[in-house]
């Protein structure tokens, strides 16, 4: 199956030539070797700078300074390798959340993702006269309809102007996740639930602005199959991130690859994050560990997340990230979606995007 037989993505101007974003994955395991790779074979390859600066030399003395300079480097590393698209993925909730997005829009990225919180008043830094005017497209990552109702409102009012496009991630995604604990497994808040309800919230606002706005499924999505399934539910696109980190391109550690590798299914559980929210991971002793209430001295360097109270927390969670990018599971652990037991070799994102291709083949013609 070649490109030409799965549905392009377009955001605006853009266009990927396979309906696939790669979703952001902080500490590093998303960065320019991911992006560029998957950006290459189609898709829209995606930096995260949650902690970003935490593999930089001196972070601790200016955390901010380095953050922004090891964004800056990985966007032009990215650009230097390929003319594809290149996304970049910012956290609502982090404390230099505004500089992220600068340094995003100066280095001309084609779009940032916005998660974890709402992208409302805190968008200053690009309003109101140059959100129309930049060339970056607004993605606001969201979780449920009433959060989509509340973004197209406010930027309606407020901005005269809406986002271009809207990931919608359900509850089988790795890391932090946008519900309760208890939503996690109820099945009126599964994906399937979910985006017909935002899509339906949507039509208006294009139909207002005279422009669409793709809606794109995020989590738990894991074949071609998948991606061919919620296509017919009227998606335009997917976001995938687990099934990218057992790659050679990854930008994690070989230690880190393998922890998905060798996971099982009921290695997979869900965490209570010092930030307030839950989140999936995989266990190890670490989170053994800090379930038993064991603590793990840290000094903060910078209070990377508005919602983290450093002071009573039982680990610094983006040290254990890092950590863990690193390949030192034993002072982290690794975020995972719900399908990271399936993961069982590590192939080129070349192979990877060959697959999807032929199984969203099969599902189109009914071959499964």
């Amino acid at each position: 199956m070649s490109l030409k037989d799965m549905p392009k993505l377009k955001i605006g101007n853009l266009v990927a030539k396979i309906p696939i974003i790669q979703g952001g994955m902080g500490v590093g395991i998303s960065l320019s070797g991911l992006a560029s790779a998957v950006a290459n074979a189609g898709g829209i390859g995606v930096i995260a700078t949650a902690g970003i600066g935490m593999l930089e030399p001196n972070f601790a003395k200016n955390f901010t300074e380095a953050n922004k300079r090891a964004l800056r480097k990985e966007i032009r590393k990215a650009k230097k390798i390929t003319k594809g698209i290149i996304g970049v993925n910012i956290m609502v909730a982090l404390t230099d959340f505004y500089e992220m997005l600068k340094v995003s829009v100066e280095e001309g990225v084609d779009l940032v993702l916005l998660g974890a919180g709402l992208p409302l008043r805190n968008l200053k830094v690009l309003l109101p006269d140059k959100l129309k005017e930049i060339n970056t497209k607004v993605v606001p990552i969201i979780s449920s309809s009433r959060a989509a109702k509340i973004i197209f409102q406010y930027w309606q009012k407020n901005y005269n102007h809406v986002p271009d496009a809207v990931v919608v991630e359900g509850p089988l995604a790795g890391g932090h996740l946008g519900f309760k604990k208890e939503q996690i497994n109820n099945p009126d808040f599964t994906l399937d639930k979910i985006l017909p309800q935002v899509i339906s919230e949507i039509k208006p606002f294009e139909q207002h602005f005279s422009k669409s706005i793709p809606v794109i499924a995020a989590g738990g999505i894991y074949t071609g199959e998948d991606i061919y399934k919620f296509m017919q539910l009227g998606v335009q696109g997917v976001q995938m991130a687990t099934r990218f980190v057992a790659t050679h391109e990854c930008d994690a550690s070989i230690k880190f690859k393998e922890t998905y590798i060798k996971c099982k299914n009921e290695d997979l559980t869900i965490i209570d994050s010092p930030v307030g929210l839950p989140g999936r991971a995989i266990r190890n002793k670490f989170l053994e560990e800090v379930s038993i209430g064991v603590r793990k001295p840290f000094k903060c360097p910078w209070k990377c997340l508005m919602t983290c109270n450093f002071k009573k927390a039982p680990y610094c969670i983006a040290l254990a990230l890092t950590n863990a990018q690193q390949g030192k599971l034993k002072d982290g652990f690794a975020f995972a979606g719900a399908n990271a037991h399936r993961v069982d070799k590590i192939i080129s994102v070349k192979e990877l995007i060959a697959t999807l291709l032929e199984e969203y083949k099969k599902a189109s013609n009914n071959l499964f």
